[in-house]
């Protein structure tokens, strides 16, 4: 059982994968290759390829897929790690955990909704790795829904029936010794296909 997460939680292993040429390695390795075919098709020097997807190795990206003989040698045939590859966005934070839970919060800041869903790619990503070294699946849920407001006030509005809502809901399931779950509803603009001079939805 996999759920095809490739969880990149460290800053080297980030480092690794921000240099173009691995991620055009990465790109080309969906399909199991060699050195010497990646160089061909690269046009590139088969050592500077080897080199590159030694790092990648190193860094748990690639994976060997089997060893040819070919003329005298051993070709080593790998690929990318198969499914997506989720990077902590918290990697690069200067806080540490403990800083980001006690930052005042303020639900209609973007900057917490940025943080809340930061640390919810993180946790996930990070319990989903761990289900599957374990051969277990994670129990999650998504709900999502579209609506159109009139008016900012109707966003303040629809945010305070929501939360109490929720509350409502969570004080009828909640069990003492039930297995906690985090339960994040948020909200945002849904963005354009053709975006202001601004960067903004239109």
């Amino acid at each position: 059982m996999s759920s095809g997460i490739n969880y990149l939680g460290e800053p080297d292993a980030v480092a690794v994968v921000l240099a173009p040429l691995r991620r055009k390695l990465l790109a080309r390795l969906r399909e199991p290759a060699s050195a010497t075919q990646l160089a061909a098709a690269l046009d590139l020097p088969r050592q500077k390829v080897n080199y590159h997807l030694r790092a990648l190795e190193t860094a748990g990206l690639v994976e060997l897929v089997e060893e040819r003989q070919r003329r005298g040698c051993v070709e080593r045939i790998v690929r990318a790690k198969p499914g997506a590859f989720v990077v902590d966005p918290t990697v690069l934070s200067h806080e540490d955990d403990t800083a980001q839970r006690n930052r005042i919060q303020d639900q209609y800041a973007a900057e917490h909704l940025v943080d809340v869903a930061a640390a919810t790619v993180r946790d996930v990503a990070r319990m989903q790795v761990k289900a599957d070294e374990a051969g277990k699946r994670l129990l999650t849920f998504t709900a999502e829904s579209d609506v159109r407001f009139a008016s900012p006030a109707d966003v303040h509005r629809f945010t305070d029936e929501l939360t109490e809502a929720m509350r409502k809901i969570a004080a009828r399931y909640d069990t003492p010794d039930g297995r906690p779950y985090r339960v994040v509803a948020s909200g945002h603009p849904k963005p354009s296909e053709k975006p202001n001079e601004q960067g903004e939805s239109e």
